[in-house]
């Protein structure tokens, strides 16, 4: 693996619409940050119209391995923080349960081993949602199911799960303070 300037923010894109643009739009804001685009994500990509056009700084990964070889900077300490954002209920779920079978839950399953901190923004946080579809606001009613895996992803350690646009970029803003000028 070729020498990364260290730490780097791991984002992780899942297929949720769900603030899908606003945070792509946070994305630009991070310096030295690796974007890891699920299978999922580049759907939704595409059905937003975005480009994947970052600041130099920014590597992009895409989900073409079975095995997920690029999580491998985990082990080398290339990340500092891993970010979940948006993240599907599926997602959540996988994560809360241990099944790392995609590109972003692959990512949680290493940040978790490596002691790597994550942010993780749940999608279904309550029982009934406005949300941005690609062809304008619809209501979304998470199951029961959806909200008590949000809630069990709460007590996972080194995971802050956010609820809200405003909660994340807070996390974020908090996480960047912390790491100071690498932030």
């Amino acid at each position: 693996m070729a020498k990364l300037h260290t730490p780097r923010w791991a984002w992780a894109l899942t297929g949720s619409g769900h603030f899908f643009v606003e945070s792509f739009a946070l994305i630009h804001e991070l310096r030295h940050c690796d974007v890891f685009v699920s299978k999922a994500a580049n759907e939704v990509l595409r059905m937003y119209k975005l480009k994947l056009d970052f600041p130099e700084t920014t590597r992009v990964l895409h989900d073409k391995t079975a095995s997920s070889i690029p999580v491998g900077g985990f082990y080398h300490g290339v990340y500092h923080t891993t970010v979940i954002a948006p993240a599907t209920s599926n997602t959540v779920a996988k994560c809360v349960w241990g099944i790392s079978d995609t590109l972003p839950t692959n990512i949680f399953a290493q940040a978790g081993k490596c002691r790597v901190p994550a942010i993780v923004f749940a999608c279904d946080t309550a029982p009934e949602l406005t949300t941005m579809a690609p062809h304008g606001l619809v209501k979304v009613y998470p199951r029961p199911i959806d909200l008590e895996n949000t809630e069990r992803l709460k007590s996972f350690e080194r995971t802050q799960v956010v609820e809200s646009l405003a909660d994340l970029v807070t996390a974020i803003r908090r996480r960047q303070a912390e790491l100071g000028a690498d932030g």
